[in-house]
């Protein structure tokens, strides 16, 4: 049992040492005895620009006969909240009982495949991972290559290969859920070499971020982890189809062989269009789920981080500003997600002649520029007709005429976002941190209805909530539509399995995850599922 503060309040400069001393001070515990404490939670306060202040929940242990008294002693100060604290354990369940013919195979290498195969390998199953696409330092040298201008690679891009497309999706490790499976999803990645020993600032910052040159490491490091606890990663082995007897699972295909699988973890993410299409033709119970398309909106980092801070010294301290916004709408809301402080805009491509955009940036945050999704939540309501797959249609419906009105080269549609407003063309002139190129268009032309009349009356709603400042310098490009998946593979709320038997649909791809850690826990829990029904392999 520990002692918790929550809402300790410190200003931005303050020295690492005066936060054990503000907490012995509250507890009345003697300065000169050492103090076994640590951080749980660490936050910016930005409402008050005059006085920016860190906000910290800390754990405190103390001896039992010191705990009752330090207790009492800071209740009556009402300082700061202060009470009892036990942090629960992380801990995989024992084996069931149920015998495994064949290893289990996890289809895609993306954060819910791997947390998945990593944890079913440490409990002695011996997984096979597939993977379409390339190792990681393979696909950075595609990645690069691509950006340079080179020739687009259908298997090793920024959405495919080692590490799904988390890897180039600026490593932002922030989510929702809390509990013991999100916190030890947050201490592997920092074992991976995310960061350093000790308590690592991604296991209690608010928004913790990796950067995309640092996830590359990670995702490796976790692939060696797995090897090393007696599983398998094979690289450039597609599936393309899965051999399905009356309603069980019996093999897993792909283009070089076949893989008798009892089970199979299916994680190949949501711009695998081509597995949707092998699933609906082999009867696996899906649905069309809503889902989220927009634009990328690109400012001058020096804006950001006036309207955020108030004052540009405080960048020194805090780094490059991001922000959260969102604007309420008679018909949808538009709001922002995966904001990219000091990023880039990248292509955000799966398919040759196809085009979409997303964001990432390296763990210094320090490109001149800052991007976010701006995005609409899409009806199915809005899908054409009875197709399962009219969401996906729907993407590819504006990814391919975006393609054709770059020129057939992926460069990148753009308008400022005044000029957007007033349906005009931009000039050439502006400035975009995209690497291969833009073009002057009318965005109108790439994007449903929908999201132009919700941008439209959202982008001078959000001016108004950045005091004048948000429309200013805002440039704007896209279609941004791979923010969330269309479809939403069935599964057992508690078993996690499809109606096909020995099928694990997990992650983003299959509906359940909107982030990198988010489907990692996915991954996590379904991996927790398989241990508890069967036992391992022999």
């Amino acid at each position: 049992m520990s002692i918790r503060l929550t809402n300790l309040r410190l200003p931005i400069e303050h020295e690492p040492e005066e936060l054990p001393d503000a907490v012995q001070e509250i507890l009345g515990t003697p300065g000169d005895e050492p103090l076994n404490w640590r951080i749980l939670r660490k936050s910016l306060d930005l409402r008050d620009k005059s006085q920016l202040r860190f906000v910290y929940t800390v754990a405190v242990d103390l001896p039992p006969e010191e705990e009752s008294l330090a207790l009492h002693i800071a209740q009556r100060q009402h300082t700061v909240p202060v009470d009892h604290f036990a942090e629960e354990a992380f801990s995989l369940p024992h084996p069931g009982v149920v015998p495994l013919q064949h290893r289990p195979v996890v289809i895609g290498s993306g954060p819910g495949g791997l947390f998945a195969a990593y944890f079913l390998a440490q409990a002695g199953y011996r997984p096979i991972v597939l993977e379409r696409g390339t190792p990681v330092n393979e696909r950075i040298r595609d990645v690069k290559r691509f950006d340079e201008g080179g020739d687009f690679a259908p298997e090793s891009n920024y959405l495919f290969g080692e590490g799904g497309a988390g890897t180039f999706s600026d490593g932002k490790l922030t989510c929702r859920g809390s509990g013991t499976d999100y916190r030890k999803v947050l201490e592997v990645f920092a074992e991976c070499k995310g960061q350093q020993p000790g308590r690592p600032s991604i296991l209690y910052y608010h928004r913790p971020h990796l950067g995309s040159n640092r996830l590359p490491a990670v995702v490796k490091a976790l692939r060696q982890r797995i090897e090393s606890y007696g599983g398998q990663v094979v690289f450039h082995r597609k599936m393309t189809d899965l051999i399905i007897a009356g309603d069980q699972l019996t093999h897993v295909v792909t283009e070089q062989e076949t893989f008798a699988a009892d089970l199979a973890i299916l994680a190949t993410g949501h711009s695998a269009r081509d597995v949707y299409e092998m699933l609906q033709h082999r009867g696996v119970a899906m649905e069309p789920k809503p889902f989220q398309m927009g634009v990328r909106v690109e400012h001058p980092q020096d804006d950001v981080n006036w309207v955020q801070y108030g004052n540009m010294q405080h960048v020194d301290i805090l780094g490059n500003a991001d922000y959260s916004l969102v604007a309420h709408g008679k018909q949808a809301d538009v709001f922002t997600f995966c904001m990219c402080a000091g990023g880039y805009i990248i292509p955000s491509v799966s398919q040759e002649e196809y085009f979409c955009t997303n964001g990432m940036s390296l763990s210094k945050r320090d490109s001149p520029f800052a991007n976010s999704g701006l995005v609409v939540t899409i009806p199915t309501s809005q899908f054409s007709g009875n197709d399962l797959l009219g969401g996906v249609r729907l993407q590819e419906q504006y990814e391919r005429l975006a393609f054709e009105m770059g020129r057939g080269e992926y460069t990148c549609p753009f308008q400022r976002a005044d000029d957007f407003l007033h349906d005009r063309i931009s000039s050439e002139s502006v400035e975009i941190s995209y690497p291969r190129g833009k073009v002057a268009v009318k965005l109108r032309e790439l994007l449903p209805p929908l999201v132009v009349q919700t941008l439209m009356d959202g982008l001078p709603r959000m001016n108004r909530m950045w005091r004048g400042h948000f429309l200013k310098n805002a440039v704007l490009v896209g279609p941004e539509s791979r923010g969330s998946s269309p479809i939403r593979i069935v599964r057992n709320q508690e078993t996690r399995e499809s109606p096909t038997q020995g099928l694990y649909p997990v992650g983003e791809g299959a509906g359940y995850a909107g982030g990198i850690v988010s489907a990692a826990v996915d991954g996590l829990r379904t991996a927790k599922a398989i241990i508890a029904r069967y036992a391992p392999p022999r």
